[in-house]
């Protein structure tokens, strides 16, 4: 193994070891996740029963929450992600801290694509995305680690 492969290796090791201290010792934000809780039963969610709730939190401490709605045209079923992040705006906010995402069972709630890219269009570089499952361990990313090169025009 050259100094270099082992320079790569040292530096996931390091990435890791960080990821899960954030997860063990950061937790998600209590605030966020009390609020995620009171709200999962709002969720519509008749087809799956998966419950989502978004708790998004902007630059100036306001929170919006958001679930999802499912449809019967499953193309037109919108993630609670994007339901907090529309409603962020529709206030008037535009830049944002962090984004807890909470469902009360498995799977963990990785936001898609679709919610990654349009939070993409709000961040400066330090939105943290919260992932937590009830009763389970919160995950902790950087946007960019779940969407390392987004659209931009």
């Amino acid at each position: 193994m050259g100094e270099g492969d082992a320079r790569v290796k040292a530096i996931r090791f390091c990435s890791a070891i960080l990821m899960w201290w954030e997860v063990l010792v950061l937790g998600c934000p209590e605030d966020l996740l009390s609020l995620a809780t009171t709200y999962v039963d709002n969720a519509y969610a008749p087809y799956s029963g998966y419950r989502v709730v978004a708790v998004l939190r902007d630059m100036h401490d306001r929170v919006f929450v958001g679930v999802n709605v499912e449809n019967p045209s499953y193309g037109l079923t919108v993630c609670a992600e994007r339901v907090a992040l529309f409603s962020a705006v529709t206030a008037g906010a535009r830049r944002f801290k962090e984004i807890l995402v909470y469902t009360s069972k498995p799977p963990p709630p990785i936001p898609c694509g679709a919610c990654l890219q349009a939070l993409s269009a709000f961040d400066e570089g330090g939105l943290r995305v919260y992932v937590h499952v009830g009763g389970g361990l919160c995950e902790s990313f950087a946007l960019a680690e779940l969407l390392p090169r987004p659209f931009r025009l």
